[in-house]
């Protein structure tokens, strides 16, 4: 048994079957790990999307940012722009029911060593109060009063953490880090417009990975940052290497930290 964490997919179905090809990946043993961003700016996102719900017994994915766009596209607080792909999900015979499943699914996974995160933490988060962060969005979003935090969720500020925020900034702060930060300052400001490359990070701040943080003894598993590429420290697996970009969609297996890549020029 292996478990394989597999970078940003954005609709790229056609690489992804080609990389759990190049994996061997046997589903009645194997496991896979999602970093998020299943959706958009690729060609085939309502197969992929169908795909990962047919597998959802051995997959454990989070939620990235244009997996929420896409659920409030859906919900009416949010409207496509010209470079999505998501039409064809919301034309679906099954769109309700593949979004309702999408609803379900986590921010953050917690496992052995490893935990795992489309985007990031803010370097004061422990791993166990990122995990009941996480699942006070997870519960806003699963409830069917989810509208609430659509409602909610699009802003760059506040742009830092404070235990007594109201409901509302909580679960903006708590969505913005997780789901779109790459950049902070050393005391947890975010700079959520930044998406650039590490030569590019505006003054004072650095990659949220490089400031001193409360979770650092745990190996974080993440997509996001595109610009960023591949990048393995001792604590940080980074898997968003650019398929939908045309360059490659980017597999690791946990156990042994050895490298899969398919290469998506096409």
């Amino acid at each position: 048994m292996a478990t394989y964490a597999i970078g940003d997919l954005q609709g790229c179905y056609t690489p992804l079957l080609k990389l759990l090809d190049l994996i061997r990946f046997d589903p009645a043993g194997d496991r896979l790990w999602l970093v998020g961003d299943l959706v958009n700016r690729g060609p085939d996102s309502l197969q992929l999307l169908r795909f990962i719900k047919q597998m959802n017994s051995v997959i454990t994915l989070v939620l990235g940012n244009h997996d929420l766009h896409l659920l409030m596209t859906a919900a009416g607080i949010s409207r496509l722009h010209r470079n999505d792909t998501l039409q064809s999900i919301l034309d679906a015979p099954d769109c309700d029911e593949l979004l309702s499943w999408l609803r379900q699914q986590k921010l953050f996974h917690v496992e052995g060593s490893y935990a795992m995160v489309h985007a990031g933490l803010l370097p004061s988060w422990t791993i166990e109060q990122a995990a009941e962060l996480a699942q006070e969005a997870e519960s806003a979003l699963q409830s069917d009063q989810y509208r609430f935090l659509f409602e909610h969720i699009y802003g760059n500020e506040p742009d830092y953490w404070l235990d007594d925020w109201d409901q509302a900034r909580r679960l903006r702060v708590i969505i913005n880090a997780m789901t779109r930060m790459r950049v902070c300052t050393p005391d947890g400001r975010m700079n959520l417009a930044f998406k650039g490359n590490l030569q590019s990070i505006p003054g004072g701040y650095l990659p949220w990975f490089d400031v001193p943080r409360h979770s650092q003894d745990t190996t974080i598993v993440c997509g996001h940052w595109s610009a960023l590429g591949l990048h393995i420290t001792a604590n940080l697996i980074a898997l968003d290497s650019g398929c939908v970009w045309g360059r490659q969609l980017t597999a690791i297996r946990l156990e042994d930290r050895k490298v899969f890549q398919f290469s998506c020029v096409e």
